[in-house]
């Protein structure tokens, strides 16, 4: 199981680790404008967790665990941004509510919540300013698979 705190670093350590397979504690303090000493200890956490491969002043690589769950964050946050967007949030608020939003939803609720945004991303613009209190505009047959999926 893991904390919101994990789930940032490994994030991170999964994102920095793209193009050279592996990242340092300083680079990720950096990316999270944290001190090198609590990325060092969260790193150590991560690695006694199974998530990566990290010795003391050395390289960070992720093991397969941690490869596996740290591609799942970006995409999480990415889902949490289009769904924002297509409720009609200001794009200013986006990046901080994601924030806010991303640790509270379990896996199993972000796949509903996928099912919905392709849904929404479908039908094309009907759904923008929803939250509004304008409809969603939708054939029988979406209005069908909806209340199957959803309801």
């Amino acid at each position: 199981m893991t904390t919101p705190g994990m789930e940032d670093h490994l994030e991170q350590i999964y994102l920095l680790s793209l193009d050279k397979g592996y990242t340092r504690v300083s680079d990720v303090a950096e990316a999270l404008s944290v001190h090198p000493s609590s990325a060092s200890k969260m790193a150590q956490k991560l690695g006694e967790s199974g998530y990566i491969e990290y010795e003391r002043y050395g390289r960070i690589s992720l093991t397969r665990k941690g490869a596996r769950v740290g591609q799942q964050l970006p995409d999480r946050h990415r889902l949490l941004e289009r769904f924002l967007r297509q409720i009609g949030v200001p794009e200013q608020r986006i990046e901080r509510e994601v924030e806010q939003l991303e640790h509270h939803f379990s896996w199993s609720t972000l796949e509903l919540l996928r099912d919905l945004v392709h849904f929404m991303e479908a039908d094309q613009g009907t759904a923008t300013g929803y939250g509004r209190k304008k409809r969603l505009s939708t054939s029988d047959r979406h209005k069908d698979l909806l209340e199957q999926r959803f309801f």
